[in-house]
C-alpha cells in the first residue's frame, strides 16, 4: 500500500472552493475512472485499487488517497496529476 498526502492552502470562500473541487475531481473521474460524492465538506473518491478523500477546509484542501499494490509502481504521476488540477485551479502553490 502506498499513501497520498497533499495539503494546498487557498483564500477562496468555501462555497467557491468546493466548486472547484468538483471541477477537479470531475477531471479525475474521466482520467482515472473514479467514482465521487459529497460528505459535508468532504469529497470522497474511489476505484479499484485507490480510495481517498479531499477535504475542503476554510483556507486548505487536503487530498489523501491510499493507493493498492497495482497502483504503488504510478503514485508520482498521479500526485502529479493533482497537483496540476489544483494548480489550474487554485494557482501554484
Amino acid at each position: 500500500m502506498s499513501h497520498i498526502d497533499i495539503r494546498r492552502k487557498h483564500g477562496r470562500p468555501l462555497k467557491e472552493a468546493k466548486a472547484a473541487i468538483e471541477r477537479v475531481a470531475e477531471h479525475l473521474a474521466e482520467k482515472f475512472d473514479v467514482e465521487y460524492g459529497w460528505d459535508g465538506d468532504t469529497m470522497e473518491f474511489s476505484r479499484g485499487g485507490v480510495d481517498g478523500h479531499i477535504a475542503v477546509g476554510a483556507k486548505e484542501i487536503r487530498v489523501t488517497a491510499t493507493l493498492g499494490f497495482l497502483l504503488f509502481a504510478i503514485k508520482g504521476p498521479i500526485e502529479r496529476e493533482i497537483h496540476q488540477y489544483l494548480d489550474r485551479e487554485f494557482g501554484q502553490a
